[in-house]
């Protein structure tokens, strides 16, 4: 497995990027990662880790695709900034996968301007693994398609529906769509087209129908299908509830305690790892002829080593293929 890592990607890039990216080589011999960026600095920092260089290569690229920028602007500015360079790499079939924690815009944009589609894939999706009171669910499309067609939500119910299975190990994957209420009937023309080609197609015996916001995380789906501006939406302002709430129930109850308060901190920050990125590693653009997978901003070390890990598993598990097969057996016009 050869990947390209955008080691200039991330709030805090590229040292994490580089120890997360030397402790996935030290935990898989199968694994060879191609450091997207600055030659000199990256040289210089893995020169001081003291890690050999085994199965270790450096690439150089110019510049990287900043927060405050737009994608677009600043790909065409950039034309090989760190991510163009992946996945240039990957359209050349130099690597195999793609990994970034960088500006997500930027990566989506760089992969889209590749057009390397799986075949049959209209639009590709972002996928996070939520979780919820029973386990995981995947919500998808978190932010990669935000203008999207009924027929694009309906191949990401058949994309997500193998990502839960294969990588979540989900058994009896239930298929919900994101709406206002759980009738038929409610929601925007595109919604309601949607819940329509998910009634009447192959894809109905795993479809459950409607999902309102509250049952994402009651556990009401395995996989939760929008659009991606929808989604990215929810993603964020559960990211942001998540926390307020963390902090303030582990500051109410540490601060309450007369003993046992080191224990009842552990415990609290060992919860909301279910709740950070660190965890999962990253999220994948599902439909593209390659592994991408997104790391969040304020990735860590084992944030990337984990991203690393989670792009072989969409390998080994042949994700890609089965992407390929499904979408051809439930061909939509």
């Amino acid at each position: 497995m050869r990947t390209a890592l955008d080691a200039m990607g991330g709030d805090h890039a590229p040292q994490p990027n580089i120890d997360g990216a030397i402790a996935a080589l030290q935990g898989d011999p199968n694994l060879e990662v191609v450091l997207v960026g600055e030659e000199g600095l990256l040289e210089d920092l893995v020169g001081k880790s003291g890690y050999s260089g085994e199965r270790l290569e450096i690439r150089h690229a110019d510049g990287v695709v900043e927060m405050c920028e737009k994608p677009t602007d600043a790909l065409r500015s950039k034309p090989n900034c760190s991510i163009a360079v992946c996945w240039q790499m990957m359209a050349s079939r130099d690597v195999d996968a793609v990994v970034s924690a960088g500006h997500t815009g930027a990566v989506v944009a760089a992969g889209l301007r590749t057009r390397l589609f799986l075949k049959g894939v209209k639009r590709p999706g972002i996928a996070v693994a939520v979780p919820t009171i029973t386990g995981q669910s995947v919500l998808m499309d978190v932010g990669a398609n935000p203008a999207a067609r009924p027929e694009h939500l309906y191949q990401y119910g058949i994309m997500g529906e193998i990502y839960a299975r294969e990588v979540l190990e989900v058994q009896d994957v239930r298929v919900g769509l994101m709406n206002i209420g759980s009738e038929d009937g409610k929601g925007t023309e595109l919604v309601q087209e949607a819940h329509a080609l998910l009634s009447t197609r192959p894809l109905k015996d795993r479809y459950i129908g409607n999902v309102e916001g509250r049952g994402v995380y009651q556990g009401e789906a395995d996989v939760i299908i929008c659009e991606g501006f929808v989604g990215n939406v929810v993603l964020k302002v559960s990211e942001g509830v998540a926390q307020m709430m963390l902090g303030t129930v582990a500051k109410t109850v540490v601060e309450n305690l007369s003993s046992e308060r080191e224990h009842a901190g552990n415990l609290l920050r060992k919860m909301s790892q279910r709740f950070v990125h660190n965890e999962s590693g990253g999220a994948p653009l599902l439909g593209i002829d390659g592994i991408c997978i997104i790391g969040h901003g304020s990735s860590n070390a084992q944030s990337i080593t984990n991203a690393l890990r989670v792009a072989t598993t969409f390998r080994d598990r042949r994700i890609n293929s089965q992407i390929v097969e499904a979408i051809a057996a439930h061909k939509v016009s």
